[in-house]
C-alpha cells in the first residue's frame, strides 16, 4: 500500500500504566501499514514511559516525546507540530482500537477527499464486557447544527485531514480546557465538512481516573461557556450569562434562570425555517438534559423538581427515563456489581498490558448494549 496515505496517530499519555500498553499495542497491530506513532509523555509519575519506551524499541514506527506536566491542550498541540501524516488520528492512553480502525477511516477519506475530518462509533467496555455502541438517530439531522449544542464525536475516534484543514485552523484553544475538543470541532464544522462514520472502530473505557472523571464540575462550566457563545452567534440568545451561571453554582436563583433560558431558546428556535428547525430542537433538548445531569448531581431533589418544573419539563423527563425506573429499585446491587466489574477489567487491562492486541481482547466477548 505504498501510495496510501501516512496517518500519524497522537497518543497523549499521563498515568495511564494500567492501560497504555492495550493502547499503544493495538494501535501498533492495525492492519494498515503507513502510520507514525507520536506519544506524549506528560510527566508520567508512574511507568507509563518505560512502557512507551518498550513498544518503541520494538517498533520503530513510535517516538516518544516526554517532558514535564503541561496538560492536555499542550500536548496535542505539540503532537500535531510534529505530525507528518496528511491524516492525524487521536487515540487515548486508555482505549483500545479494531485492527481495521485506520484501514476503514483511510477508505473514507479516500471515498471522499473533500472531508475535513470524521469520527466513528465505539463499543464501550461496560461491566466487564464489551457492549455494541449504536448510532443515537439525532446525528441524522446535520452535524453544523449540533456541534453547537455538543461534542459531536468521541474524541479518540477523530481523524483529520491536513490536506484539507488549514494550518492556522487546526489546532486546540487552552481556553476552553477540558472541553477542547468541543470548541474544536464547532470550530471545524463552520469551515469544512465532517462525518460521522456508523460502524463502532475502537474500545472505549470509562473509569474513575479519566480526564472527563476527574475533571466534571470545569468540563461542564467550560461546556456552557461554549454553547453560549454558539447561541449569541447564531442570534439564540441575547446574553448567555444565565446559562453559565448554573455551571458555577447550582441555586434556586441559577435554577431559575437556566429554566428561563431554555424556554426563551425554545421560541427563538420555534420561529426557526422549517428545513433548519428539527437540529436545533434536538440540540436545546440535549441541552436541557445536560442541565438536568448537572442539577440532579447536587442531588438536591428540590433543585431537580424546581428545574423540570420551570422548564415545563417533566413529560420529557419521563418519557427520557421511563425505562430506569423499574430498575431504580436493584439500584444499590447494580452499583457494587458495576464497582465489582469494573476493578475486574482494569485488572485484565494491567495484567494483559504488556501483552499482544490479540490475548488482550481475547477475554472478553461481544455482548449486547
Amino acid at each position: 500500500m505504498a501510495s496510501a496515505p501516512l496517518i500519524s496517530v497522537l497518543l497523549p499519555v499521563y498515568n495511564a500504566e494500567p492501560y497504555v500498553g492495550a493502547a499503544i499495542g493495538s494501535i501498533l497491530r492495525q492492519d494498515y501499514g503507513r502510520f507514525e506513532v507520536i506519544a506524549i509523555d506528560d510527566g508520567s509519575t508512574d511507568r507509563s514511559l518505560e512502557i512507551l519506551e518498550r513498544s518503541r524499541k520494538a517498533d520503530s514506527r513510535v517516538s516518544i516525546i516526554s517532558r514535564e506536566n503541561r496538560g492536555l491542550v499542550a500536548s496535542l498541540n505539540e503532537g500535531l507540530a510534529i505530525a507528518q501524516g496528511d491524516l492525524v488520528a487521536r487515540m487515548d492512553a486508555d482505549d483500545f482500537a479494531y485492527p481495521w480502525r485506520l484501514s476503514r477511516q483511510a477508505a473514507l477519506f479516500a471515498a471522499r477527499p473533500e472531508l475535513g475530518f470524521c469520527g466513528a462509533l465505539v463499543d464501550p467496555l461496560l461491566h466487564g464486557r464489551i457492549a455494541k455502541g449504536r448510532l443515537d438517530p439525532v446525528f441524522r439531522l446535520g452535524l453544523p447544527v449540533l456541534s453547537k449544542f455538543f461534542t459531536i464525536f468521541i474524541h479518540p475516534t477523530v481523524v483529520y485531514n491536513r490536506r484539507v484543514i488549514g494550518e492556522a485552523d487546526l489546532h486546540y484553544d487552552g481556553v476552553y480546557r477540558h472541553a477542547e475538543d468541543f470548541d474544536l470541532f464547532r470550530r471545524l464544522t463552520d469551515l469544512y465538512p465532517a462525518a460521522l462514520m456508523e460502524e463502532s472502530l475502537l474500545v472505549y473505557r470509562g473509569h474513575p481516573g479519566s480526564v472527563t472523571s476527574r475533571h466534571t464540575s470545569e468540563m461542564r462550566r467550560t461546556h456552557l461557556r461554549i454553547v453560549g457563545e454558539n447561541l449569541e452567534r447564531e442570534g439564540l440568545a441575547e446574553d448567555s450569562e444565565d446559562l453559565r451561571a448554573i455551571g458555577d453554582q447550582v441555586s434556586f436563583d441559577t435554577v431559575a434562570r437556566a429554566a428561563a433560558f431554555i424556554r426563551a431558546l425554545e421560541g427563538r428556535i420555534a420561529a426557526l425555517p422549517a428545513a433548519v428547525r428539527p437540529g436545533y430542537e434536538a440540540g436545546a433538548l440535549n441541552l436541557f438534559y445536560f442541565l438536568y445531569q448537572l442539577v440532579n448531581d447536587e442531588e438536591q431533589p428540590a433543585f431537580t423538581h424546581e428545574l423540570l418544573t420551570l422548564s415545563a419539563k417533566w413529560k420529557a423527563i419521563r418519557r427520557r427515563e421511563q425505562y430506569a425506573l423499574r430498575p431504580g429499585a436493584w439500584a444499590p446491587w447494580l452499583s457494587q456489581a458495576s464497582m465489582w466489574a469494573g476493578k475486574r477489567a482494569d485488572w485484565v487491562a494491567y495484567r494483559f498490558k504488556s501483552a499482544p492486541a490479540a490475548s488482550v481482547l481475547a477475554p472478553y466477548r461481544m455482548g449486547a448494549a
